[in-house]
């Protein structure tokens, strides 16, 4: 490992930690962030863990604890206390997507938020997980069937049952699925974080190689959709490198062959095209 902000060594490390049999979320979550910005360095990441212990250091060590007592203590400490909370101008910074200035700032996306609070409660013996819901991410604490929920992006407002219902009903339009309700791993949080990393890049199209590195850090994850795949390939086209983008649509189209024939008929097409680029 350099101690300068080597990206292939980043990723190699991210790689590594993704399929590791433990994955470190608050790891994989800097990691994310050292890809992001090449001045980053080990220090940086280190700096950061370090912040997270002091955070769970002011905390008591809460075996015995309550969730509802968890949900007030965080609250406190993160919430009001140490400012961590979100206002609607994040959802237009990438940093709002990166660990280490989510730490620096006091700002972020709500899952991003739930992070550091996840990162710091789990530091401190508390028994808590992140929640997915469809729109916004929140913790829970406690057994998950019980619903102590918190939403960090308020500050760590404590939400019931019916706030969670309504949340979903506001974000689909439909009512709260018990699936919606399992506690999310790692890797499905990390893919989320970079899943909104690549909305903010669609949105911005001189940012393709925000929306590159974001596709392929997710291909690294041991689980993610197939179609990532062509996502990069026609990232890849899109910043001229016609050849490698037109032989990933190729590989993508052999694929989708047994599923999709029409489609990847389409695909190939596009290969071609992309080919024809060069001429």
């Amino acid at each position: 490992m350099t101690d300068g902000g080597d990206v292939t060594d980043w990723r190699r490390e991210f790689a590594e930690e993704a399929r590791s049999e433990r994955p470190d979320l608050a790891r994989l979550c800097l990691l994310v962030g050292a890809v992001a910005d090449p001045s980053v360095t080990q220090a940086d990441l280190d700096a950061a863990e370090i912040e997270l212990d002091r955070l769970a250091g002011l905390l008591p060590y809460g075996a015995g604890r309550g969730a509802d007592a968890w949900v007030a203590a965080l609250a406190e400490l993160l919430g009001r206390r140490e400012g961590f909370l979100g206002v609607p101008a994040d959802y237009q910074r990438l940093e709002s997507s990166l660990l280490h200035e989510v730490l620096r700032r006091r700002r972020g996306l709500p899952i991003l938020l739930s992070v550091v609070w996840m990162e710091v409660a789990r530091r401190a013996g508390a028994p808590v997980y992140g929640l997915g819901l469809p729109g916004h991410f929140v913790v829970g604490f406690g057994d998950p069937a019980d619903l102590r929920l918190a939403d960090p992006f308020a500050g760590g407002r404590a939400m019931t049952a019916s706030d969670a219902e309504l949340l979903v009903a506001g974000a689909t339009g439909e009512a709260l699925d018990p699936s919606m309700l399992r506690p999310a791993t790692p890797a499905a949080i990390v893919l989320r974080v970079l899943n909104n990393i690549r909305a903010w890049a669609s949105a911005r199209p001189e940012r393709s190689d925000v929306a590159l590195w974001a596709v392929e850090l997710s291909l690294l994850l041991p689980s993610h959709p197939a179609r990532l795949r062509y996502e990069r390939a026609e990232l890849l086209v899109q910043r001229g490198d016609f050849l490698t983008g037109a032989a990933e649509m190729e590989a993508y189209a052999t694929v989708m062959d047994a599923v999709e024939p029409s489609a990847a008929e389409s695909i190939r097409r596009q290969a071609k095209a992309a080919r024809a680029l060069l001429n």
